[in-house]
């Protein structure tokens, strides 16, 4: 795991508990007091948001348990971790959203259609009802605090849910009000449009999550951020193929850099962890996979059906061998041109000076399939392993289609 991010789960898990904790205590006691004044005050409204903060209580331990999972480290089931613990928690408050708004909205329908039944209410639910409302304001604005300073989904999805609580209590309020006014129906209707608000907001939860395990990617501006960086690596030409993919409230992010076709493959691999290191400082991202491309393989024709480097090996040796010529080292370049052969030749006491006047380089170049074949010499003794970095003068030194 990077450093990066695992250096930001212990507070943000910390944050987690300490903040669920206090909407636990928060909401067992309006529970409480919404129920039994509820009973008491004959309104079916505030039963309807003790009902609700009842499922705030459920969701807070539903909280506890995913951030109890989600901060585990990777293991032989789970390579990339346990992050998305989080988004099916979130998947779960939503269908418990969904669930209880539409108990309230059928509850309710059933009180408006007895009218006659509904008795008188009582003053003492109205006061509950403006107490319960401030409550669950403050805890919002608490608990949103928390979850942006560690930018948590699911902690913000939570705090959203008590500002629903609170918007819930606000028609209650209103409901309770006009009830206690004579217009008895108004406390059934205030318990319907909070089923209704419920419902509308396990939906948007549920929704959301859902998109998170299938996989949706970053916004645009987010990708765009994380382009820019991979192009501002030194060495790195072009960025295509850039894929990105949620995983909990973090990302992982898979891409294609184009570099210098004719560098070392170690100093590929040193440029895509350059890359890679350059990505990982975005808070956002959880993990990079870069992959190296000497040219954008988006646009050009494949290599595959270019000769194997065995093949063409074997057949350079076997030509300069039958001169008498060794063969240092063979470079090939896989290009969608075609292949340019590189070969080194050891050149002892000028022996391979000497040979390489017998080998027809424009039919060798021909016969092993290449596009170009560049002949280099090393010399031997002082300064061996050096190359003298003249190539000899013969028009098929350097050949070119």
């Amino acid at each position: 795991m990077p450093s990066s991010v695992a250096g930001e789960l212990p507070d943000k898990h910390q944050v987690a508990r300490r903040s669920t904790f206090v909407s636990i205590v928060v909401n067992s006691v309006l529970v409480v007091l919404q129920m039994v004044v509820g009973v008491f005050a004959h309104s079916q409204a505030l039963i309807a948001d003790g009902v609700h903060s009842f499922a705030d209580l459920i969701s807070d331990f539903v909280v506890l348990l995913a951030n109890r999972h989600s901060g585990a480290q990777p293991d032989e089931d789970h390579n990339y971790g346990h992050s998305r613990y989080e988004t099916v928690a979130s998947l779960f408050l939503g269908a418990l959203l969904i669930t209880v708004g539409v108990g309230m909205l059928w509850r309710a329908g059933t009180r408006l259609a007895n009218l006659d039944d509904i008795p008188p209410l009582h003053a003492s639910a109205l006061v509950v009802a403006l107490f319960v409302l401030v409550s669950k304001e403050a805890l919002f604005r608490y608990m949103l605090r928390e979850a942006q300073r560690v930018r948590s989904a699911m902690l913000i999805a939570n705090a959203w849910h008590a500002r629903s609580d609170a918007a819930s209590s606000l028609v209650v309020a209103l409901g309770i009000v006009g009830s206690l006014a004579g217009v008895r129906l108004l406390d059934p209707i205030a318990a319907a449009i909070v089923g209704f608000m419920v419902a509308r907001m396990g939906w948007v939860f549920g929704w959301d999550a859902l998109q998170d395990l299938s996989d949706r990617a970053l916004d645009t501006a987010t990708t765009a951020d994380l382009r820019e960086l991979l192009l501002g690596t030194p060495g790195v030409l072009d960025v295509h193929e850039m894929r990105t993919r949620k995983t909990g409230d973090l990302a992982l992010v898979d891409a294609h850099i184009l570099v210098d076709p004719l560098i070392s493959v170690s100093e590929g691999h040193y440029i895509a962890e350059s890359a890679r290191a350059r990505v990982l400082t975005d808070p956002r991202v959880f993990d990079a996979l870069i992959h190296v491309d000497p040219e954008d393989d988006m646009h050009v024709r494949s290599v595959a059906g270019l000769p194997p480097r065995s093949d063409v090996a074997a057949r350079l040796r076997a030509a300069f061998g039958e001169h008498g010529v060794g063969v240092a080292a063979v470079t090939l370049h896989y290009l969608s041109t075609g292949l340019d052969a590189e070969v080194t030749l050891l050149d002892a006491d000028g022996d391979a000076r000497r040979g390489l006047g017998d080998v027809d380089l424009d039919a060798l170049k021909r016969s092993v399939g290449a596009r170009r074949l560049d002949v280099l010499l090393r010399v031997r003794g002082e300064g061996e392993g050096r190359r003298d970095g003249v190539r000899p003068p013969h028009p098929a030194h350097d050949t070119r289609s």
